[in-house]
């Protein structure tokens, strides 16, 4: 075997058992039982050890520095960039630290669940404590990044700097909270989604049927009913989604099923010769929520959306039979600001991801303690969109991302938002026919576009470089977005 195939069979290797981890993740948030936490934190941080020591071998260093850059095709050369990257950011870090963080992020996740249930925010708050120390050694092994933050974004989003993101921020900050500010106090009153019954069998079904139509493939992958929804990759032929189903609501577990569902088609599109390697992945998170937000929002509250699927919600949900379209796309495209991120309309979504951003990066530099939280919380829900948490559970027990260690994650939520705008933009160019074809329930046309476009180059490239590849520019724009923005919400003022 040559030194690329050996390179190959190594990070073949590493790439099952982080398979084997998503699995037991999977489980966890899915059907573990409750007294089996503590062993499953352990499971996975011997198995995050194995994983990192591997990952950092020096045989797979060797391998590495042996074979030149311009080895191979395009596709191996950028497998060669990214298991390098890799490779950097795993010799960086002590197994130890790798392994700690690992099972903290198991325990944490079952405190979540009991803090959540209770709605003690206290029951968390040692975990947290622990993952924010632990989160800012390892930022502390990247000394050449500026500022912790920075060490911890990169992970999610490759080169992207706080330098960069702040004035992005401060933007969307002037720019949405102005807006929203018009839109909300100026709206019609708003016609209110009838009383009945949505039975959680029915709410199934349909996130199944409108997945299958949008071209989620079933055959190699599944749907479950989490607490926090997720879409996880076990491989090229097993990508799952979840939802969550809440009575008397019938669009949440709806459209959150469309949004993992983005998701599960930017994995299940991409190219078949990537699987088992480092470039399976998307290009990353920021490009990822791209798709998620765009299905869920920019098509999946659009127009020709409806017309297409509103006889289907109507026969699953006798109650809303008497709604006219008209109204009913009035209601799901409402400007009010809300407590939960996951159910905040296109205009205050941001707003929660900036509120997020502040903290998080207050609480790595220790100017924010862990304690002050809730209330720290409850006073950026107010300045920022006007409406305040009664309790936790609708505060700051509401993501899961925390608890699992994901600091340096929410950016991208917003990133993708923008990323969304931008391809609107492009294809509503390039594919003048689209809306009809939506119109008509034919999404492969949208499918095969965002594939070609995106889905099929995995992490072959940077996100600077697929940028630059999509749009001509390596710089994320805010203002295709905020046109959206503006042109779909402008009736409300």
């Amino acid at each position: 075997m040559d030194q690329l195939g050996r390179l190959k069979q190594l990070l073949s290797e590493i790439s099952d058992l982080h398979a084997i981890a998503e699995l037991l993740q999977w489980d966890q948030q899915t059907m573990l039982p409750s007294g089996a936490a503590p062993g499953r934190a352990e499971q996975l941080e011997t198995l995050e050890r194995t994983i990192h020591r591997r990952s950092q071998s020096a045989a797979l260093g060797r391998l590495l520095d042996k074979i030149p850059e311009n080895t191979g095709s395009p596709e191996d050369q950028a497998l060669l960039r990214r298991a390098r990257r890799d490779f950097r950011k795993h010799a960086a870090i002590p197994v130890a630290l790798a392994g700690k963080i690992a099972a903290t992020s198991a325990r944490a996740t079952a405190a979540w669940l009991q803090a959540r249930e209770t709605d003690d925010f206290r029951i968390l708050a040692p975990h947290l404590e622990k993952l924010f120390s632990l989160k800012r050694e390892y930022a502390g092994c990247f000394p050449e990044a500026e500022t912790p933050y920075d060490a911890l974004l990169d992970l999610y989003e490759e080169g992207m700097t706080t330098r960069e993101l702040d004035p992005l921020f401060a933007e969307l900050r002037r720019e949405q909270t102005a807006l929203v500010r018009a839109w909300s106090n100026s709206a019609a009153p708003l016609p209110a989604l009838p009383p009945g019954s949505f039975p959680a069998t029915r709410q199934r079904a349909l996130s199944r049927r409108v997945a299958i139509a949008l071209g989620y493939d079933t055959a190699h992958g599944r749907l479950d009913e989490v607490e926090h929804p997720f879409t996880i990759t076990i491989g090229s032929g097993d990508v799952r989604i979840t939802t969550a189903i809440k009575p008397g609501q019938p669009l949440s577990a709806l459209f959150s099923t469309i949004h993992e569902c983005g998701h599960a088609l930017y994995e299940q599109g991409i190219n078949p010769a990537f699987d088992r390697t480092p470039l399976a992945d998307g290009a990353s998170l920021g490009f990822h929520e791209s798709q998620s937000r765009f299905y869920e929002n920019q098509l999946a509250r659009s127009k020709p959306f409806w017309e297409y699927f509103y006889p289907a919600l109507q026969r699953s949900f006798p109650a809303v039979r008497s709604l006219a379209l008209e109204d009913f796309m009035r209601i799901i495209n409402n400007v009010e600001p809300s407590l939960i991120r996951t159910e905040a309309d296109e205009a205050t979504y941001n707003l929660h991801i900036l509120l997020r951003y502040e903290l998080e990066r207050g609480i790595l530099d220790q100017t924010v303690r862990v304690a002050d939280l809730p209330e720290l919380w409850r006073e950026k829900m107010r300045e920022y969109l006007g409406v305040i948490p009664e309790t936790d559970r609708d505060g700051v027990l509401q993501d899961i991302h925390w608890p699992g260690g994901d600091f340096g994650y929410f950016p991208t939520y917003a990133l993708g938002n923008l990323i969304a705008g931008e391809l609107r933009e492009k294809m509503l160019r390039e594919l003048p026919d689209v809306e009809a074809a939506i119109r008509n329930g034919d999404f492969q046309l949208l499918r095969e576009y965002l594939r070609r476009e995106i889905h099929r180059f995995g992490a072959q490239f940077t996100p600077r470089e697929l940028h630059l590849r999509l749009f001509g520019t390596e710089k994320i724009s805010a203002q295709p977005y905020l046109r959206y923005l503006r042109g779909k919400f402008s009736h409300a003022s």
